[in-house]
């Protein structure tokens, strides 16, 4: 307990006994204790009445009213009050200043920050927001995002709460404005809604596609003559001894430069085409079948050994695939991508295995998924 607590008690004491000796000089003692508690009652109903007053007065005005003059507990009672507000009103001072700080460094922001409740009421966005999706303060707030932004694969994305990858859409006021959102859960699944102008970046993707399509269309076609010219050559009865090894490196490297142009041209195929449509249920002890004996094609003269696990089980490759559907390992995906990725790392493995290596192919299924290990 507080001194001054103590204090005012045993003033109270020391007056309660002073009525007590009063009385009992007067020989009136039940009605001298009477008055005086009946006029201690009365003084403490006028200050409750005050600080009443006071409080409520306080409340209504945004100005620092005087404190009310008043002596022991009541006045002890006032000043604790007034000093409760006046540290309360600085935190308020301290609190509305941090957040017309943060409103104000948001605003400057070119993307776009909304936070919104748990269900989605928008409580509060900056300017990049009312400029990217043409929110309006005066209307909207209050409103659902997903009334505001009526697209079916943001309501989707808003409601389905796996934020792990942005979403990205066209702006709902602007079609030409691309747009990628970012969103994240915080406290009782409030969202914190993020968006990025992206349309600069999308037209240089676009270009960038573009152009490797093109140019690598465009270099088919020279590349198409000097492969035949160089063939021409090679077939030529008449053409001079010293010039077969210089037109055998000529074709070698214009095979080369013609699979790395296939390899543009797959990946913008890869890059445009919608992959939905080619995935098909696959064999894959067919393909990586395939793949073995194209490596062992490929690798020739230089022997390697080329050995197939699937399953930690070996596969005899000498043995013709019989394809049971009960029995095959099959797996959704495109078979061209597939193979085209399996034998980039088998034959590369068959480039720098020395003679007689042995390259071993291991496929297996586990809570990952499937893997692939090619060990030369």
């Amino acid at each position: 307990m507080h001194k001054r607590s103590v204090g005012h008690i045993k003033s109270l004491i020391w007056a309660f006994l002073g009525l007590i000796l009063f009385g009992l000089a007067l020989g009136e003692v039940a009605w001298v204790l009477a008055i005086g508690l009946l006029t201690y009652l009365i003084w403490t109903i006028i200050q409750s009445v005050r600080l009443h007053r006071w409080l409520y007065q306080q409340h209504n005005t945004q100005e620092a009213l005087p404190i009310p003059q008043s002596y022991g507990l009541w006045g002890d009672l006032f000043e604790g009050i007034y000093q409760l507000q006046s540290q309360n009103k600085q935190n308020q001072d301290y609190l509305k200043a941090l957040i017309n700080r943060v409103q104000m460094s948001t605003n400057a922001l070119r993307e776009a920050v909304i936070m919104t409740d748990s269900e989605g009421v928008m409580e509060w966005w900056n300017l990049a927001a009312a400029e990217l999706l043409g929110f309006r303060s005066d209307t909207d707030k209050g409103q659902l995002i997903s009334n505001l932004i009526r697209l079916p694969e943001f309501k989707a994305y808003f409601h389905g709460k796996n934020y792990r990858e942005p979403l990205e859409l066209s702006s709902p006021i602007n079609r030409n404005i691309k747009l990628r959102i970012y969103i994240t859960l915080f406290g009782q699944e409030e969202r914190l809604v993020f968006v990025q102008d992206i349309t600069r970046i999308s037209r240089l993707e676009q270009m960038r596609k573009d152009f490797v399509s093109n140019v690598s269309h465009d270099l088919r076609t020279p590349l198409t003559v000097i492969k035949g010219y160089i063939e021409t050559l090679q077939d030529a009865r008449d053409v001079p001894v010293k010039w077969h090894k210089p037109l055998k490196n000529i074709a070698s490297q214009t095979q080369r430069m013609e699979t790395l142009i296939q390899d543009l041209i797959l990946l913008s195929k890869f890059e445009t085409a919608d992959l939905s449509q080619s995935m098909k249920p696959i064999d894959i002890e067919q393909l990586l079948r395939t793949v073995c004996h194209d490596a062992r094609l490929l690798s020739g003269d230089l022997k390697h050994d080329i050995k197939l696990r699937i399953n930690h089980q070996s596969v005899d490759l000498e043995r013709e695939h019989k394809a049971d559907a009960a029995e095959s390992m099959l797996m959704m995906g495109d078979e061209r991508q597939l193979y085209s990725a399996f034998s980039n790392l088998v034959f590369n493995a068959v480039k720098y295995t020395p003679y007689a290596g042995e390259i071993r192919l291991d496929w297996w299924q586990s809570n990952q998924g499937f893997q692939l290990s090619v060990k030369d």
